[in-house]
């Protein structure tokens, strides 16, 4: 027998007889004429050179080739519903191994923070993995199935990823608490913003972070006097010197608050900065990832 020409639908017509040693009961148990399944019981003898069952007064009788088959008959049939069935559903409480995100350093306190304190409740046996990169590595990240989710300013992903918005955010100028830009109160226009030197933190390889291509679609940029990977020295060097930051509300206001800052949101004619979440289709059915999105979403409900 050729296996690249053997039909595996005859299977299910091969179990159905060991199971009722009967073509007219087989044929009412799958629904089909007794003609039919008496059609493929033809073909079985012929793909397997035996007449697998022969008559006797009880119904078919097995020959030896046929008990050979079926243990194997029914396991290719069991696998085959099961990769046809349903994802199963994603038990958190008995999940292991990595949730994988790529995220900007601005998005660590504010999202992943609370992200991690659900997975840790939910699942204890697994860990999260949090990359900061910029936009173009992530997307490749996901195309290497080396991250489950990229988060962040990524409001037109190419079409083999989906997306969903999860917040939109402000920026807020950051400073120290006796800076001169502070003294007239109130929200910051642009000009204000952009007649002091900027700390401007960015992993980019272009150097540039999202306020700065908000700024590129009015027509204007920045002077970057410093500029560093992460946060983590943000607020010393805003502290000692005569910089500002301009980054999104909610980073920005987490350092005030911890760093004895100002954070001073900047005026609405600066647009504000849409969030998204993204993975790759080929996980949008999957049940662990769909449940993974899901902690994700709450994690930014609660900002």
């Amino acid at each position: 027998m050729r296996s690249g020409n053997f039909d595996l639908n005859l299977f299910k017509v091969l179990v159905a007889l060991f199971e009722e040693r009967s073509v007219s009961r087989a044929a009412v148990k799958l629904g089909r004429t007794q003609s039919a399944v008496s059609n493929s019981l033809r073909k079985l003898r012929e793909a397997m050179s035996d007449p697998l069952f022969v008559r006797s007064p009880g119904g078919l009788m097995l020959t030896p080739k046929a008990r050979k088959l079926e243990d194997q008959a029914r396991a290719v049939i069991r696998l085959t519903d099961a990769a046809l069935s349903d994802d199963e559903e994603f038990d958190p409480s008995d999940a292991t191994g990595q949730f994988r995100i790529g995220a900007p350093d601005r998005l660590g306190l504010p999202v992943i923070l609370p992200l991690f304190q659900s997975l840790h409740a939910l699942t204890p046996n697994t860990s999260l993995h949090l990359m900061t990169t910029d936009r173009g590595k992530a997307l490749s990240l996901l195309d290497t199935d080396e991250l489950d989710i990229v988060f962040g300013w990524i409001d037109d992903p190419p079409a083999r990823f989906d997306s969903s918005l999860m917040f939109r955010e402000r920026f807020a100028c950051l400073c120290r608490e006796d800076h001169p830009i502070l003294r007239n109160g109130g929200s910051l226009d642009l000009p204000a913003v952009l007649s002091y030197p900027h700390l401007v933190v960015s992993v980019a390889s272009d150097s540039k972070a999202a306020f700065d291509f908000v700024l590129a679609r009015m027509g204007t940029e920045r002077d970057t006097a410093i500029l560093v990977p992460h946060f983590l020295m943000v607020p010393n060097l805003l502290k000692d010197n005569h910089l500002i930051g301009v980054y999104t509300q909610r980073i920005a206001e987490r350092l005030a608050r911890d760093f004895d800052l100002v954070a001073r949101p900047l005026s609405h004619d600066v647009e504000p900065l849409d969030q998204y979440m993204v993975w790759h289709k080929r996980y949008e059915a999957d049940s662990r990832h769909r449940w993974f999105r899901e902690q994700m979403a709450l994690a930014c409900g609660q900002i």
